[in-house]
């Protein structure tokens, strides 16, 4: 193992360097899928994919193992500073590595779904938008959310901060609906105001893209999947909350407590913190990989108050919609946003590091004991 001080990075060119030397170092397989765009420095973005097979498994060298276990991090920018941290120190975990190849499971590391919102630090893509919102069927109609509308206009006002009669408004809407029902408006997801929060797309984003052809190169052979997909932003600080990432299968949820523990909650059942959503990513796992049975958790950090994230995802989507803000402003909101989705603490990192540990040692167990 090592060092917390040398898994979590400051930078997402830090965060890379750092992904792909552990990986090589462990004698990953190593493949990375450019972005279009570079980062806030200059440097190169991507998708980058390590990936461990099972020695016992026959068909894992050639990219089509029977059980696979994917961890990802950065479908929401920000919040590969956590993520990534994880993954280094898994890589450089040699029990956990071994237990893998010992219950002959393939794990295959996504590193930065969203390398743009990493490097830029935004929760969203470079076409602004939610990558954990762009799922859908763009073929079909797009879900409405008419509370999101009446909420637009409050959300992002033309000045930050807001005046006191902007505010008094959408207190008034919130005292009027309910605190429950405002994360719901603003976070299930809407496709109607791109320049808004939690913005779905019209189009598969270069990340949805991307995403999908990774699942059909090393998730088509696969029998068993399992997915840890890492957040950070809801719930107390430092807790990690285990939320099933799946269709509302009473079957596979079950399936995910067995594994995981009672404590897994789910968006369909009110038990988590989050609310219900639209246009998930784990949609592409049913679709790009239909031969396999999939049990799938996000791993949701927390770090501020609902409150707080919710004010710091409104002031940076103001900041990106005002870049002749001053200096000082703009410091300020993005200080504000980082500490949002990233508590940089040794305590902090401790607890995300031990609770990932376990569910990682845990997702192993389950797809090599638990009989299909």
């Amino acid at each position: 193992m090592i060092d917390l001080t040398q898994a979590f990075s400051n930078t997402y060119r830090e965060a890379r360097r750092r992904f792909l030397e552990a990986a090589a170092a462990a004698g990953l397989h190593l493949a990375s899928f450019a972005h279009p765009l570079r980062g806030i420095e200059g440097e190169d973005l991507a998708l980058d994919v390590a990936y461990a097979p099972a020695v016992s498994d026959p068909g894992a060298a050639a990219e089509r193992p029977e059980r696979l276990l994917i961890v990802s991090s950065a479908c929401h920018g920000i919040e590969g500073y956590c993520g990534s941290g994880v993954q280094v120190f898994a890589l450089h975990d040699a029990a956990w590595l071994e237990a893998a190849q010992a219950a002959g499971v393939s794990v295959l590391f996504l590193h930065a779904l969203n390398p743009y919102g990493f490097s830029f630090g935004r929760r969203v893509t470079h076409e602004n938008v939610d990558l954990n919102r762009n799922f859908q069927d763009f073929a079909q109609p797009l879900s409405d959310n008419p509370e999101y509308r009446s909420l637009h206009p409050w959300l992002l006002p033309e000045h930050w901060p807001p005046d006191a009669a902007h505010e008094a408004g959408l207190q008034q809407w919130i005292r009027t609906h309910g605190g429950a029902a405002y994360q719901a408006a603003v976070t299930r997801g809407q496709y109607e105001f791109p320049d808004g929060l939690f913005f779905g797309g019209h189009a598969p984003t270069w990340s949805h893209v991307t995403l999908r052809s990774v699942l059909r190169r090393w998730g088509r052979g696969a029998q068993r999947l399992a997915w840890i997909d890492l957040h950070t932003g809801l719930g107390p600080q430092g807790i990690g909350e285990r939320i099933f990432a799946g269709r509302n299968d009473p079957s596979a949820i079950a399936r995910a407590r067995r594994w995981w523990g009672p404590a897994v909650t789910s968006i369909y059942d009110g038990s988590s913190s989050s609310a219900l959503l639209t246009g998930l990513m784990w949609n592409a796992a049913y679709e790009e990989c239909p031969q396999a049975e999939y049990t799938g958790i996000a791993l949701e950090y927390g770090t501020e108050p609902i409150e707080e994230v919710t004010e710091a995802l409104r002031a940076e989507q103001w900041l990106h919609q005002h870049p002749e803000a001053d200096a000082t402003t703009a410091v300020a909101i993005r200080r504000r946003i980082r500490a949002a989705f990233y508590t940089e603490t040794p305590e902090w990192k401790a607890q995300v590091v031990s609770q990932a540990r376990q569910a990682l040692f845990q997702a192993l167990d389950g797809l090599a004991h638990e009989q299909r």
